[in-house]
């Protein structure tokens, strides 16, 4: 393309989940139900890990900040994608689409470590019980909750400005219902290798490691189980890291579909389908994962539905 045919980029246009006219109004339908689900669990979890005497452990301290960054995952992506279903002019403003981009990196890489900390915490409260509230205290879970954010953040800020730090020029539609990184990668007309590489790096590290720390965790959780000597012990030690197990195979599973597809059946369709997953509907899932399946936060529920009816019933 030559230099005076370049136009610099002010604003893109996202195609969304389907640029089918017929299927806009279904699916904004669709969609605003899972973000409708994903406040109310969410917020739920915050407020029951917040208010609850019993729930004032390391695992339910965790479990609150996984609820917040699923509610700002999906809050940095569901609005925007709402109304572009709505609307005939699906654009976004060049800044409003990096903020888009730095914010949904901060939140996954976010869930990411959380994730990894809280296989961590299962396995120093099944295989080290006695040494648990030493290991796990109030400061060390405020400093690796702490960690967490500051280096999604930092993930964020880099590789967004990496990203933005291209040249677009010429085509401005992005196949997808949001800011992702491939689809802008595959609109600059600069060089892409030095970005690439860094997303690259930072991905793998990122993925690899926090499934490293929930691959031991878990294989030396199963052993311990596996060494105790009462059936209800092993009952009760397994029950209490269920749902993160479900939770950690959903998400992990998800990411690595999309990651370890071989490149020659990769398609942009099929990163929004997966996209949609693990950006949407698992942070819908995630509560309902940790409620039903938690005795301790289904007892909260009706202890705090009782005291608000109570209350209401004295106003």
């Amino acid at each position: 393309m030559a230099p005076g045919n370049l136009t610099p980029v002010t604003e893109f246009i996202l195609m969304g989940v389907s640029d089918r006219p017929e299927l806009q109004i279904p699916l904004f339908f669709v969609f605003l139900v899972i973000y409708g689900l994903t406040m109310a669990g969410n917020l739920g979890i915050i407020t029951l890990t917040s208010v609850d005497s019993q729930l004032q452990t390391p695992m339910y301290f965790f479990l609150r900040h996984l609820a917040i960054i699923n509610l700002g995952d999906s809050t940095v992506i569901a609005p925007k994608m709402l109304i572009n279903f709505l609307v005939q002019k699906k654009t976004t403003s060049y800044y409003e689409c990096a903020t888009q981009l730095g914010g949904f990196l901060f939140f996954i890489v976010a869930e990411v470590l959380t994730l990894a900390v809280m296989a961590y915490d299962r396995y120093v409260a099944i295989c080290n019980p006695l040494l648990y509230m030493v290991v796990v205290s109030p400061q060390i879970c405020l400093l690796l909750v702490s960690l967490t954010y500051l280096y999604g953040f930092s993930t964020g800020i880099v590789v967004s400005y990496c990203i933005f730090s291209l040249s677009y020029c010429s085509s401005n539609v992005i196949n997808h219902f949001f800011c992702d990184i491939v689809p802008l990668l595959t609109l600059s007309c600069s060089d892409t290798y030095l970005p690439e590489t860094i997303v690259f790096i930072s991905a793998a590290t990122n993925l690899v490691l926090s499934l490293i720390i929930v691959v031991v965790s878990y294989f030396n959780i199963v052993l311990s189980i596996l060494r105790m000597r009462s059936s209800e012990g092993r009952k009760k030690a397994f029950s209490t890291c269920a749902s993160h197990m479900m939770a950690v195979t959903v998400f992990y599973g998800t990411l690595l579909f999309m990651y370890l597809q071989p490149q020659t059946n990769y398609s942009l369709d099929t990163d929004k389908i997966a996209s949609v997953f693990y950006t949407l509907v698992i942070p819908m899932l995630n509560p309902m994962i940790y409620s039903l399946r938690n005795k301790d936060v289904k007892a909260a529920l009706q202890r705090f539905l009782t005291i608000s009816c109570y209350s209401l019933k004295s106003v």
